[in-house]
């Protein structure tokens, strides 16, 4: 063999080479994918927040803040009977 695939051979049997490189690469990809991904929350960040008048725009209602409130709610489904009920199939996707 030669000279240099003597070194090769060694270099690749080597525990630093085995270990160490993968580990070292490790650590630098790491920082660079880190790096875009925290990217990302600055990009969202930049993004106006929505509106209710953006919202009415695409049809959607919104309630008041002080009309939904864990009372009200109560209220609504207090009187439920909630022993009696029979249970439903739904329709499956290839008997529609």
């Amino acid at each position: 063999m030669t000279d240099w695939s003597l070194k090769i051979n060694g270099l690749l049997k080597s525990k630093s080479f085995r270990y160490g490189l993968p580990f070292i690469l490790l650590m630098i990809g790491s920082s660079f994918a880190l790096e875009q991904f925290s990217q990302i929350r600055y990009r969202v960040a930049k993004r106006s927040p929505v509106t209710p008048e953006l919202l009415e725009g695409y049809g959607v209602k919104m309630k008041k803040p002080g009309e939904v409130t864990l009372e009200t709610e109560y209220e609504k489904i207090k009187n439920l009977d909630i022993d009696n009920w029979t249970n439903i199939r739904g329709p499956r996707p290839w008997e529609k």
